[in-house]
């Protein structure tokens, strides 16, 4: 098993910078994908950026790329999302997740935080 908890949520202005944070207990995570997802309310939760066991492979949404940054380090047991240039679209709850593959598949995670908010004001 592996617990998930998310940090770093908040309110910030347009333009602004977040660093989210995924500490991970239990079992290590060394072995799995992390992955952060957003859903706003009336949405569905959505793919943002995923991470490779080793941190070599990242990958991201289009609506993110070039502004957000996923990271990882294992022997902390941690992931991290920087998020420069906030938007107010980028208004959501953020989930991390881990799982056996870096997909963009909701589904295919086996392991959820509980969220942390992020506000983005214009």
């Amino acid at each position: 098993q592996v617990q998930l908890i998310e940090s770093g949520g908040g309110l910030v202005q347009a333009g602004g910078s977040l660093r989210l944070s995924c500490a991970a207990s239990g079992r290590t995570i060394t072995n799995y994908a992390m992955g952060w997802f957003r859903q706003a309310p009336g949405e569905e939760r959505e793919f943002v950026a995923a991470i490779n066991w080793s941190g070599g492979s990242t990958f991201y949404a289009d609506s993110v790329k070039g502004r957000f940054t996923i990271s990882r380090d294992n022997p902390e047991k941690k992931a991290y999302l920087q998020m420069n240039s906030l938007k107010p679209e980028d208004t959501a709850v953020y989930y991390c997740a881990a799982g056996v593959y870096p997909t963009t598949v909701v589904a295919s995670y086996d392991y959820w935080g509980q969220g942390t908010q992020v506000t983005v004001s214009s």
